[in-house]
């Protein structure tokens, strides 16, 4: 039987394919299970420095699977504490999210916990948590707005209708979108120019980035500045020994 997450790495790039054609790629425990493993093993390993995440078949996540709700532990899936946003916020190295086609609900979230995301021309994104009653949890209430907007993030959740792959770069929501059989290639692609990046510095300036998601500019500026006066300090001292 195929595991319902599939982890392959070249060329210091990591591609995890969500791997549940035959349920869109519907979230269970299992592939939850598979898929902070392989989180993990992005942060952890050294000859990984940068990852995709895509899905198998016509979808990229048709969100929680309706029939593991209450008979599997969705919550807490390897029993150690482990949620999703927390384990992409702590990789300190940049996720590309890869979208083929349908993204609903949990994994319209597990799209916006990427650092970017590409999307075919066939993708759509729907929030149907209020349709399906499902509270959500992976961020979408709070990484929506901070994309598209407040209004456009009500419009989204209050209808639950979908977002086309067009209207989504029209919004901010995507940053490209190309024909589905370019998807993987493009994506190859950036993380490709991404893995020339110096690694040290590339977190650095991912973590500089997401410092104005929780501190105000002014606080967030200087966080900037002074990395770079302690950049300089250290330069003059590899130049210039006492």
């Amino acid at each position: 039987m195929a595991p319902p997450v599939l982890f392959d790495v070249e060329n210091q790039i990591a591609v995890i394919t969500l791997n549940r054609p035959e349920r869109r790629n519907a979230i269970n425990q299992q592939l939850l299970v598979h898929l902070y493993n392989a989180l993990d093993a992005v942060s952890a390993r050294s000859d990984i420095r940068v990852a995709i995440i895509t899905g198998n078949g016509p979808s990229f996540c048709a969100g929680l699977d309706l029939g593991a709700i209450g008979k599997e532990n969705l919550f807490d899936p390897r029993g150690d504490g482990s949620d999703l946003p927390d384990l992409m916020h702590a990789c300190k190295k940049p996720i590309i999210g890869a979208v083929n086609g349908h993204a609903i609900t949990g994994g319209f979230e597990l799209a916006l916990n990427c650092d970017f995301i590409i999307a075919a021309e066939n993708a759509q994104f729907s929030d149907t948590h209020a349709r399906v009653g499902i509270h959500p949890g992976w961020g979408m209430t709070q990484l929506l707005q901070q994309t598209v907007g407040q209004r456009r993030a009500k419009q989204i959740s209050f209808t639950c209708q979908p977002i086309y792959a067009h209207t989504a770069l029209a919004w901010g929501l995507v940053n490209e979108v190309l024909p589905r059989e370019h998807l993987l290639e493009r994506a190859r692609t950036i993380a490709a120019q991404i893995v020339q990046a110096d690694p040290g510095l590339l977190g650095t300036i991912k973590t500089l980035i997401e410092n104005r998601n929780s501190s105000p500019l002014a606080q967030a500026f200087d966080k900037e500045r002074n990395g770079f006066r302690q950049f300089l300090r250290d330069q003059l001292s590899k130049f210039n020994p006492s």
